[in-house]
């Protein structure tokens, strides 16, 4: 780039020495022309005229006039190039002092445009990479923050039911026991959070290898759905399911995927409870090659800004960080992790009294995977369903 930048700069320089001569011969005839004329009418130039060829001769003065004009059209000709020039060595001054909004003039048609270019993506790239790195300071805070605020609530209430004990303040054995109870039920909590920060760290930073084998997602999903009968009779709730009527065979990893189903479902329990039913749906499109899983609750919809972030690590919705809802914020965030490893997407769509949340796989063997076939098959077979 450098070798190419410096000939072409030399090549412009010549160019133009060799363009601003040209135009400075044809300048001066033109003005030798013109003086001839101007003599036959101008007396007083015709003397001027006389007395510069008697003192310094005619062709010496043609000369000087002509190495004036050839600096005249050079300066002239090269402006555009070193307007330029200037404006990216500004620019560059710009990003030195932090400023990468930088813009330049219209774009020379050389390797000068390129540099140009460069500069200009260079200062882009350069904001966006501080721009990732804030808000990559600005997660690490975010989950220092909740770690230490989740893990120091249950810690908490073990300290205080351990201390009571400790003390011997309890007034028989049944209050002792109600102590310990509550303490091993905060300690369990406390696990199921350290179960998921390293569940969840598993699944950002590529600990986790899919092991993808063919899965009747249908199947998989009526599974899944009775597994949480108790659970849902326990919130006053049921489950709906929607199955098609062709039969699916879906190339994923059958554990993650259970993981993704069973995130999907608590989270519907526990935000959905005043709707009484949890509705599960399995939709196949094979002209897209793509399977959707849908779970949705009822119940008070999820502001717009919430979407946006609604499966970021650590994060909940306005007055979910309570003790009726708990969780930690991760069950969202490792659900788009497991998904977008087997190569699929996830999105929440909430409507006036609806909250859906809908994955998306592809049929076929997951990306980066080494285990199982490619393809996928779709068969008649398996009659649509409710329960």
């Amino acid at each position: 780039m450098r070798s190419k930048l410096a000939l072409s700069l030399r090549w412009q320089i010549v160019l133009t020495l060799i363009a601003s001569g040209v135009l400075a011969v044809g300048t001066t005839a033109l003005l030798l022309v013109a003086a001839s004329e101007a003599a036959g009418w101008l007396p007083p130039f015709r003397s001027l005229l006389d007395f510069l060829a008697d003192v310094f001769g005619v062709w010496p003065v043609v000369a000087v006039v002509t190495v004036g004009l050839t600096f005249f059209w050079y300066i002239l000709l090269s402006q555009p190039m070193i307007r330029y020039i200037e404006a990216v060595m500004q620019a560059m001054n710009e990003v030195a002092r932090g400023n990468y909004d930088v813009t330049l003039p219209a774009r020379m048609p050389d390797e000068l445009g390129q540099l140009g270019d460069n500069l200009v993506a260079m200062a882009r790239q350069i904001k966006l990479s501080l721009m990732r790195e804030r808000q990559a300071n600005q997660a690490r805070y975010e989950l220092i923050t909740a770690v230490s605020h989740d893990l120091r609530t249950p810690l908490t209430s073990v300290l205080g039911y351990l201390q009571l004990i400790d003390e011997d303040r309890y007034r028989d054995e049944v209050e002792l026991r109600y102590y310990v109870d509550m303490a091993y039920e905060k300690a369990k909590q406390l696990k199921r959070l350290i179960d998921q920060l390293f569940e969840f760290t598993r699944t950002s930073h590529g600990g986790i290898v899919l092991r993808p084998v063919p899965i009747n997602p249908a199947e998989l999903l009526e599974q899944v759905a009775e597994e949480f009968v108790p659970a849902l009779r326990e919130a006053g709730m049921e489950y709906r399911l929607r199955l098609p009527d062709e039969r699916v065979t879906l190339y994923a990893d059958p554990d993650l995927l259970v993981r993704v189903l069973e995130n999907l479902i608590s989270n519907a329990i526990r935000y959905g409870r005043e709707g009484k039913v949890v509705e599960l749906e399995l939709e196949a499109r094979p002209a897209e090659r793509a399977v959707l899983m849908r779970v949705a609750n009822r119940g008070n919809p999820i502001p717009v800004h919430q979407l946006e972030r609604i499966f970021d690590s650590f994060y909940r919705g306005e007055g979910s960080r309570s003790g009726r809802t708990g969780g930690a914020g991760l069950g969202l965030a490792i659900v788009k992790n497991i998904v977008t490893l087997h190569g699929g997407t996830v999105r929440a769509i909430s409507e006036t009294e609806r909250t859906v949340f809908e994955v998306r796989l592809p049929l076929g063997t997951p990306p980066g995977t080494a285990g199982g076939p490619g393809g996928s098959a779709l068969s008649p077979g398996a009659a649509g369903r409710t329960g």
